[in-house]
């Protein structure tokens, strides 16, 4: 017993522990750190949200396909997405659901995919971005099956 007292108080020599301003090193570290990877995280989950999209965008547009074939024609403009979901009164040969889940005609940031069709046998579906307005960049950037 005596040994291991005498090994602690030759060891112990005042050393132990970290001072305030190696913390305070750490600390701003950590926040420059913090500071720039923090926007491009951000930037990233909005670019992640645009190109879930165009995903989504592609695949409306092949179900849409499908009901072409089906039925001979695609939605029309009132009739839109829903279509998909469940068949337009006194339409034939409708062999859907095309799609499985409501949830599926909505884009990323909550908002129902907009649908035209022109009439020429041209579609369109399409969704505004986060800002759910006309243009803009980024996450608020549009998304259209014509691009």
């Amino acid at each position: 017993m005596w040994h291991f007292k005498n090994f602690t108080q030759k060891h112990s020599n005042g050393e132990e522990g970290y001072t305030l301003l190696e913390l305070l090193v750490v600390l701003v570290i950590l926040t420059l750190l913090v500071g720039l990877a923090g926007p491009a995280l951000i930037n990233q989950f909005g670019k992640a949200k645009s190109d879930t999209a165009k995903v989504e965008v592609n695949r409306l547009v092949t179900d849409l396909e499908f009901f072409r074939v089906d039925v001979g024609r695609f939605p029309s403009t009132e009739e839109g997405l829903t279509a998909l979901l469940q068949a337009p009164d006194g339409l034939e040969g409708w062999a859907g659901p095309y799609l499985t889940k409501e949830s599926q005609i909505v884009d990323p940031w909550g908002n129902p995919y907009i649908y035209i069709n022109n009439g020429n046998d041209q579609i369109e579906v399409r969704t505004l971005g986060g800002d759910n307005a006309e243009d803009g960049t980024g996450e608020n950037q549009d998304v259209s099956s014509l691009e």
